[in-house]
């Protein structure tokens, strides 16, 4: 008596770089880094460098120079921090230098702090001291200084007989 018409549904579209029944498909040109993982069970002694994102959930003694750090609750960073963004839910005892950091509130964090942007969760332990980064200014145009004379000494250039 009541019954639903039927109603085709169209097929989901399919992403961009998944392959599909005509063939593969090229992933894009800028595709997103990815993100290494320290997990919680790994204790490592040394720098990391990189040009890429690492989230911390273990621990690190040494210096970690990435593009955006992530360190977990449970992670530990004995060492300095150098990032375009840090965000830190863990332990960090050492100095953290970015643009952007965000101290979540579960974070640690003994050192000094220089940043651009700062954001500190209710909750959160900072022991140390907030540095602004600075930019370098632009080089000054320098310009010779304009000679000063006394009035004095233009007067008695006046008065004075030619020799």
């Amino acid at each position: 008596m009541f019954s639903k018409p039927q109603t085709s549904h169209p097929a989901p579209p399919t992403p961009a770089n998944s392959p599909s029944a005509d063939g593969p498909v090229h992933a894009p040109a800028l595709a997103k880094k990815s993100t290494s993982l320290i997990s919680g069970d790994l204790k490592l002694e040394g720098s990391i460098t990189g040009g890429s994102d690492v989230q911390i959930d273990g621990a690190i003694i040494g210096d970690v120079r990435v593009e955006r750090v992530v360190v977990g609750e449970g992670g530990h960073v004995d060492g300095g921090v150098f990032a375009e963004a840090v965000e830190v839910r863990g332990r960090v005892s050492g100095s953290i230098t970015a643009k952007q950091v965000r101290l979540y509130g579960g974070a640690h964090v003994e050192g000094d702090i220089t940043h651009e942007q700062l954001a500190i969760e209710t909750g959160a332990f900072f022991q140390g001291r907030s540095l602004r980064l600075q930019r370098p200014a632009p080089p000054a145009q320098i310009t010779p200084p304009k000679p000063v004379h006394r009035v004095e000494e233009l007067a008695e250039q006046r008065t004075a007989p030619a020799a």
